[in-house]
Order: structure tokens, then C-alpha cells, then sequence
């Protein structure tokens, strides 16, 4: 199994309406690719000077699943959002 953390620093102005275009999105996706196994994100709630604004945690059967993920229409859809919103995007994916 691959665990997939995805930390998302949004752009300064982002409205509340551009961060749910985001989660609507990416709510969407679980129903749409069949190589999601588990699948959560949501706001900061510490807001702490290190600390990101959004996160996602999803769990993929392998790498080769993954990467199927990252090219599918519909989350590409997604990464146009998250490139439209977010200053900076750091990346995890290790085997559990």
C-alpha cells in the first residue's frame, strides 16, 4: 500500500469560495478513480506559523496506482484549481 500527504499553502486573497472549488473537487474523486482506496482533506485548524492551509491524505494498492491517479482527467482538473490557488505544494507517498 502507498500513503499519498499532499500540503497545500494557499496564495495571500484566496477567497473562501476558490478553497471550496478545491475541496468540492477533490471530493468528487473518490467516486470517479477506482485506485482510490481511502481518501480525506480539509482545512488547517492550528494555524500555526508552520503549518499549511489545506491536507490531504489518500492510500493507494501500489505505486503504478498512484501514478494512474495523478494522470486522470478529473484529478488533473484538480491540479488546474490547486496551481490557480496555492503558493507552495509539498508531497509524501511512502509504503505502509
Amino acid at each position: 500500500m502507498l500513503k499519498h500527504i499532499v500540503l497545500f499553502k494557499l496564495k495571500e486573497g484566496i477567497s473562501e469560495a476558490q478553497v471550496e472549488e478545491l475541496a468540492t473537487g477533490l471530493g468528487r474523486l473518490p467516486e470517479i478513480i477506482e485506485e482510490i482506496r481511502e481518501f480525506a482533506f480539509g482545512r488547517d485548524v492550528i494555524g500555526s506559523e508552520r503549518s499549511y492551509d489545506f491536507g490531504l491524505v489518500s492510500l493507494f494498492d501500489d505505486l503504478a496506482a498512484m501514478e494512474r491517479y495523478q494522470v486522470h482527467p478529473d484529478h488533473q482538473k484538480v491540479v488546474a484549481i490547486v496551481k490557480q490557488i496555492c503558493a507552495s505544494v509539498v508531497a509524501v507517498d511512502f509504503e505502509i
